[in-house]
């Protein structure tokens, strides 16, 4: 079993650099599905492992990827033809991979998709993304932990979204690049992810307008070529790394961090007394020995972000007085504060408000990540706490973070991560030999 050991109470300082977008790079290595001709490149794509996750989906389905983690470039071949079923062993590690049902239809009509898994932070229902293909032509069915979607063709349409869902609005703009007509997408999500997509998409001649607005309108188009995209930096690695600084009273310049990206977790920095400094390559941040109690609610963006939720309580319970932080994303996303209770944190959960009680004295123990965020959020918690603080199933973090505990080393934490077995594996006892007397015990 892998761990993750901190020794907590050393301020992080110096400088960290922000890997490319995950949350980006899963929908534009879907959307090459959609190129019938030519190549499409990434760049700028991190090496986690949700996106080689995702690599492996599209080899099943018969694409061809080839990725230079030096490079950080992904090339995707899709010019051949396609397989339309997506297994249950490719798609229950992750549940982006549910995105290539979009594609799928717009390219050969037909895609067997398995119910998707990911992350345990609560229900995530389809629905969105079954409601609006119906809305596009689709006819679907769903049996034997399959969904199953088909069509002659896709008919463009206007799609009222009931939430603005992130996978949805993509799974949507996918499937629309290449339906018949127009198609209007309202109450669509916002996030930069999708501005990120609709950049791609019309690189390699699609027709996609209003992306990062609530209204998005796509014109069909008879097919979709190969082009070459770089991804933007990932803004919850940077917020992650923006936190970690204000939770250890440090000093750290977060290198390609974007501030536009990044304005509700500055506000809430600001607000609680940490200095925030915008500089033309990234964000400075210096934390404070006070912090000043602030109420946060996670919400679609522009609002604060939910994958920042958990990184974010640890801040909270830091602060000299009572916080207040509200999930309107994913129920059951405080899991992690169950572990945080571990390390003395003192919280009440009413619904879907988690009223946080500081200033919190962390104490090192162990503790299991659940999920990539409340992983995260632990390690900021350990960083914090006196003595030895032990996570359980780093593994999570790789989804998301590329060389997690190697960078707050170089930033001068003290941490480690090794397998508990190959490290202290116990040797059968020996018995005790005779003292000869010339040679120490």
């Amino acid at each position: 079993m892998e761990k993750i050991i901190i020794k907590g109470g050393r301020p992080l300082r110096g400088q960290v650099t922000v890997e490319g977008s995950k949350n980006a790079v899963l929908p534009l290595q879907a959307a090459a599905i959609l190129a019938v001709q030519g190549t499409v490149t990434l760049n700028n794509v991190p090496p986690v492992t949700d996106v080689q996750l995702m690599n492996r989906l599209l080899r099943f389905l018969n694409l061809k990827t080839a990725y230079g983690e030096k490079q950080r470039q992904l090339v995707i071949n899709g010019s051949v033809p396609l397989s339309s079923e997506a297994p249950f062993e490719y798609v229950n590690q992750m549940r982006a991979s549910l995105l290539v049902m979009g594609p799928l239809l717009a390219r050969t009509g037909q895609a067997r998709i398995a119910l998707p898994g990911g992350c345990s932070i609560g229900a995530r229902p389809i629905d969105l993304h079954l409601a609006g293909l119906r809305k596009l032509g689709a006819t679907i069915k769903q049996d034997a932990g399959f969904i199953d979607a088909r069509c002659d063709h896709l008919v463009g349409s206007r799609i009222t979204l009931d939430f603005p869902s992130v996978g949805a609005t993509e799974n949507l703009m996918m499937a629309a690049t290449m339906a018949e007509g127009i198609t209007t997408i309202e109450n669509a999500a916002c996030e930069p992810e999708i501005v990120e997509l609709a950049n791609l998409l019309n690189k390699m001649g699609g027709r996609v307008h209003g992306a990062g607005s609530k209204v998005i309108r796509i014109q069909g188009v008879y097919y979709l070529h190969g082009a070459e995209y770089t991804v933007a930096p990932d803004r919850i690695e940077a917020g992650t790394w923006m936190l970690a600084a204000a939770v250890t009273n440090g000093d750290v310049i977060v290198r390609n961090a974007a501030a536009a990206y990044n304005t509700s977790l500055i506000a809430k920095l600001e607000e609680m007394g940490v200095t925030v400094i915008k500089q033309e390559d990234g964000i400075r941040v210096l934390g404070t020995s006070v912090l000043i109690p602030a109420s946060v609610k996670a919400m679609p963006y522009p609002g604060f972000p939910t994958d920042l939720q958990p990184q974010m309580t640890v801040l909270q319970l830091l602060a000299n007085g009572t916080s207040t932080m509200e999930e309107h994303v994913f129920e059951q996303r405080f899991n992690h504060l169950e572990e945080l209770r571990r390390m003395n944190a003192d919280f009440q959960i009413a619904g879907s408000v988690a009223i946080l009680d500081g200033p919190t004295r962390f104490s090192g123990t162990e503790v299991a990540a659940t999920d990539l965020r409340a992983g995260a959020a632990l390690v900021l918690a350990g960083l914090a706490a006196t003595g030895i603080t032990q996570v359980c199933n780093p593994q999570c973090l790789d989804r998301g973070y590329y060389d997690f505990y190697q960078k707050l080393h170089q930033l001068g934490a003290q941490i480690d991560r090794f397998d508990v077995k190959e490290k202290f594996k116990i040797k059968p006892e020996q018995p005790r030999q005779e003292n000869k007397g010339s040679e120490p015990e």
